[in-house]
């Protein structure tokens, strides 16, 4: 963030130190109806953050893409392809992982969380996500029904993502809806906007900054 730089008495330029930016927040959407509440999270992120967006085709079935704040641009994968011309140009998945801080996707279906753990890219989402520097947080907080949650790939899923060393935000237990009880229900917005919040605080604190 650029800063004002005062005039001494003497005509001299004085520094001023810059105030620290907020923080910047990719939050990524994929295939899951939980994805209706995509809107109400980045309202949450952008009250304290720079924030983009990304959104799979599949949740943009759910997205009122209206109801994203004004400030927050969303990204499809047509971006991805419409961005780039000829060689030389830049590419928008490796531009947006640059550019973040933190990643968070949520919701995180069943299908996607399955392509990180394969290593799949063959989206927007899932190509920054093989392009992740994981010395950088890197947050999801799934959403699925109970008998997708409890399924033996899910669990084999989880582990390798967590190798990774991407860290779970749980679903909750609640009626879903499918119409089903049970536990896959993505976290709140509000719960994950906190968790990821006061991990960077918490960071921040220590003398990191800089994540």
């Amino acid at each position: 963030m650029a800063s004002s730089k005062p005039v001494s008495a003497e005509g001299e330029t004085m520094a001023v130190d810059a105030a620290p930016r907020r923080p910047r927040i990719l939050l990524a959407a994929s295939g899951s109806v939980a994805a209706v509440k995509f809107a109400n999270l980045c309202h949450c992120f952008s009250e304290w953050a720079d924030v983009r967006a990304v959104a799979t085709n599949a949740s943009l079935h759910f997205i009122d893409r209206a109801s994203i704040p004004k400030d927050v641009t969303l990204y499809t994968d047509d971006n991805e392809w419409s961005s780039w011309m000829k060689l030389g140009d830049n590419v928008l998945h490796i531009e947006l992982r640059k550019w973040a801080d933190i990643m968070v996707i949520a919701p995180l279906s069943a299908n996607t969380l399955g392509k990180i753990a394969g290593g799949l890219c063959d989206n927007l989402l899932t190509c920054i996500v093989r392009a992740w520097d994981y010395s950088k947080p890197f947050f999801v907080a799934p959403a699925m029904n109970t008998l997708m949650w409890n399924n033996p790939f899910t669990e084999r899923h989880l582990i390798a993502i967590d190798e990774l060393g991407i860290s779970l935000i749980p679903p909750v237990t609640k009626r879903l809806a499918c119409g089903d009880y049970g536990n896959g229900a993505m976290a709140e917005p509000s719960t994950i906007y906190s968790t990821v919040r006061l991990f960077y605080e918490s960071k921040a604190q220590q003398g990191n900054g800089d994540i």
